[in-house]
């Protein structure tokens, strides 16, 4: 009965399942066999130039400056402290865009479905005009067409003699906390803690009773009525550096880059055209019947848009959206165009030409791209989990 057992299954390598084990492990070997001599005929070839290798020259004195840093930062400053001007300046260019570009989507997708035949023509040639014009073209644009065609400091267009703005950016009042100061923000904290605890406390209570409460003027009064109390009652430790034109610049305030405005206006504007797509289609992916439905119980538009017509098109609009904001993260590399100091610009670009260090710095870049994209990967996944339709 052996013999004949052995005899029905045959040779081992007939198996499909040994087969496709072996040639998984075959693929494997010889990729580690590349990586290895990829990574020795690399390590042959700077040992060979004198090119020393580590990540010791990130405590090296730079000895450059940077236009724009959120940060203290100086030309004595090290190679590490540049990376991390580098890296919050895209990490702020990035922000800003993914909110611009999610509220001006969400705007013109729904503008898109609007029975106005004037505002759903002009959203549509939005995103017909934006979504084909490469993104790099918009960036230098705004840069070179509009920004850098404004007038000198000393022609600025000014707005209650506080806001100017000219070629080199927007000169803002900055604002100079003074002792006591740091109990409002604790107070927004707290307000804004309150306010979560609020909405949810609501949903239960409607869930439960069918009475809903007026959360968003709830919420607005106490996130701003708690943190200027709080301002007032502290005697209001805040003053304002008032911008003034001395020679041929303006001393005090804070100054935009162009740059940055260049960058915003292209990745939020961009971007949007592409989301305004995506809240279109999950809008009409929405079943007719739901809104026939609830026009029936004469709710009003902007209701059943709320809370009928949005909640179940999240769940089509997240997942693709989480790819914009990726891909709006990652284009912001663009900005090496017109010189903005991003991640890319100052430590892949200056530190990386005056160093060499061209393995470290560029794996490093890379490797915080990764990180990034995959964080907000995550947040939006986990958002997503919760706009899941729940079957009961």
């Amino acid at each position: 009965m052996l013999r004949s057992s052995s005899r029905e299954q045959g040779p081992l390598w007939r198996d499909p399942t040994f087969r496709a084990l072996l040639v998984q492990g075959i693929l494997l070997l010889a990729l580690g066999a590349f990586i290895v001599m990829v990574v020795s005929n690399t390590m042959a070839n700077l040992e060979a130039r004198g090119i020393t290798t580590g990540f010791g020259f990130l405590q090296d004195r730079a000895g450059f400056s940077i236009p724009q840093t959120l940060i203290e930062y100086s030309g004595d400053s090290t190679y590490a402290r540049t990376f991390l001007v580098g890296l919050l300046n895209t990490l702020l260019v990035s922000a800003m865009g993914i909110v611009a570009a999610t509220l001006i989507g969400f705007a013109v997708g729904i503008a898109r479905l609007s029975p106005n035949w004037l505002l759903a023509r002009l959203a549509t040639a939005y995103v017909e005009i934006f979504r084909n014009i490469p993104l790099l073209v918009q960036i230098l644009f705004w840069y070179f067409a509009v920004l850098q065609a404004l007038p000198s400091p000393r022609n600025s267009h000014s707005l209650f003699e506080a806001i100017f703005l000219n070629v080199r950016g927007v000169v803002l009042p900055d604002p100079q906390p003074l002792s006591g100061f740091a109990a409002t923000p604790w107070a927004l904290l707290v307000a804004v803690i309150a306010t979560w605890g609020l909405v949810r406390f609501a949903k239960r209570r409607q869930a439960r009773t069918g009475r809903p409460l007026p959360v968003f003027k709830l919420g607005a009064l106490l996130l701003i009525g708690l943190p200027a109390v709080v301002f007032v009652a502290t005697g209001m430790p805040l003053e304002w550096s008032i911008p003034e034109l001395k020679g041929f610049n303006f001393q005090g305030g804070v100054t935009v880059l162009p740059e940055l405005m260049a960058l915003w206006l292209a990745l939020s504007i961009y971007t949007a055209s592409f989301i305004a797509e995506i809240v279109r289609s999950g809008i009409q992916s929405v079943p007719q019947g739901q809104v026939e439905a609830a026009k029936a119980l004469s709710l009003p538009g902007g209701i059943i848009l709320r809370k009928v017509v949005i909640p179940q098109a999240m769940r089509v609009i997240v997942p693709q959206l989480t790819s914009q904001h990726l891909n709006l993260i990652k284009n912001s590399s663009l900005a090496t165009a017109i010189g903005y100091p991003d991640l890319v610009a100052v430590f892949a670009g200056t530190a990386l030409n005056v160093t060499g260090q061209a393995i470290e710095i560029v794996a490093m870049t890379m490797a915080v791209y990764l990180l990034i994209n995959l964080v907000v990967s995550l947040l939006m996944n986990l958002y997503n989990a919760r706009t899941l339709l729940k079957e009961r």
